[in-house]
């Protein structure tokens, strides 16, 4: 991996966590209103959880093989 890929992941994953905070913090804002929407809630969560895929794949990628 070349260094400006690796720079690119970098930068994709600090987007990915930032949009993941953001998804914690609209779900929490959500499930404590009075008048949440459990659909939206569940979108949410969902669009979480495939960020959270996402980020471990690129994690993965940025960490190097180790051959034991």
């Amino acid at each position: 991996m070349t260094q400006e890929e690796e720079s690119e992941l970098r930068a994709q994953l600090a987007r990915l966590q930032q949009e993941h905070r953001d998804l914690d913090a609209a779900i929490d804002a959500l499930v404590t209103s009075p008048a949440s929407d459990l659909i939206q809630v569940q979108r949410l969560k969902k669009r979480k959880l495939v960020l959270r895929d996402r980020i471990s794949y690129i994690e993965d990628q940025l960490t190097p093989d180790i051959i034991a």
